[in-house]
């Protein structure tokens, strides 16, 4: 077993800790790293897109509205509100012949900061498809649509959409989800609180379907394609994810999720990961996922190296000036 933390040092002093949950296996569940907290339940907010997604792969969807690989990779993104994802979900949309107040997911500025700025700046409105989770919402709309489902209530607990999501969460996780770990996400969905090890027996399955002939290989191969393709989509230019798939050149995928959440899976080495900041504070996810990597060798050098090029992990006061640093401890 082992402990993290991460500590911000302002001069010499530690000034804050992060406590960090973790559980990281190989493709048969043989642990490769644990704090401990495998049966502890934890909500994994967007970082589970990915499945979500899978009915929607699974629908006629993508054919009948030719969707492309970057729409695809939307479906399994939390956007940060860019230009070129904003293009991408004009067009969608326009596939579909949908208006923006369909999507049920609610409306805030772009997650990118120059982006939102510039709306600002600009007086434009901002509508649902700044919403990172727009392209989510349009995969279950546009699933509905390719079903002949009624799109109203389309994130109602009962909708056929969110039942066939509920079957494939329970297919990956090996588990049956109960109504007591029902909530509701930052955009309305759905959210399930799991174990940490039944999110690890999913993604060891997703590496299982996207290398081999088992659940819904075919769809889970075009979703994660598609991501990989186009890491840009799943995030943004300065999302932490987007760097990760970047560096690595295609061999890892991941995703973030709200509340200090990051899962990945190496997919040549067959190694999954589940990191979750007990404080939710996701600035701590960098430096121990690079760690993490450092010590199972999950990153070759040249990559951590280029990784690490888009990180700072010191502190830096608004004139400039370097006041501390960033620290990770596994022990």
């Amino acid at each position: 077993m082992f402990k993290i933390h991460v500590n911000f040092i302002r001069g010499k002093q530690v000034e804050s800790t992060h406590q960090v949950k973790a559980l990281v296996t190989n493709i048969d569940g043989k642990n490769l790293l644990t704090t401990n907290n495998d049966n502890d339940f934890f909500y994994p907010r967007s970082s589970i897109k990915i499945f979500q997604a899978i009915p929607f792969a699974m629908s006629n969807a993508i054919n009948k509205f030719k969707l492309n690989n970057k729409h695809i990779a939307l479906a399994c993104a939390s956007h940060k509100g860019e230009k070129f994802h904003i293009i991408e979900l004009k067009k969608w949309i326009s596939k579909i012949s949908l208006k923006t107040k369909n999507l049920q997911c609610g409306i805030h500025g772009p997650l990118d900061k120059k982006a939102s700025e510039k709306m600002i700046y600009s007086r434009e409105e901002f509508n649902e498809l700044h919403n990172n989770c727009a392209g989510k919402h349009l995969a279950m709309l546009t699933s509905c649509l390719a079903n002949g489902q009624n799109i109203k209530n389309y994130l109602d607990y009962n909708h056929a959409h969110q039942k066939n999501i509920r079957k494939i969460f329970n297919k990956f996780t090996e588990t049956k989800l109960s109504k007591k770990n029902f909530s509701l996400d930052g955009c309305s969905a759905p959210q399930y609180s799991f174990k940490i090890k039944s999110i690890s027996n999913a993604l060891n399955n997703l590496i299982k379907s996207y290398k081999k002939n088992y659940y819904y290989s075919e769809q889970v191969k075009t979703l994660v394609n598609s991501v990989l393709e186009n890491p840009e989509f799943i995030g943004g230019t300065s999302s932490f994810d987007t760097k990760v798939m970047k560096s690595s050149k295609g061999k890892i995928f991941c995703k973030s999720g709200a509340e200090g959440v990051f899962l990945f899976v190496d997919i040549q080495k067959e190694i999954s990961g589940i990191i979750k900041i007990t404080d939710g504070n996701e600035r701590a996810i960098p430096i121990t996922l690079i760690n993490i990597f450092k010590k199972l060798k999950i990153m070759n050098g040249q990559e951590l190296k280029h990784l690490e090029k888009k990180e700072k992990f010191y502190l830096q006061n608004h004139a400039g000036k370097k006041i501390g640093r960033i620290e990770s401890i596994i022990n």
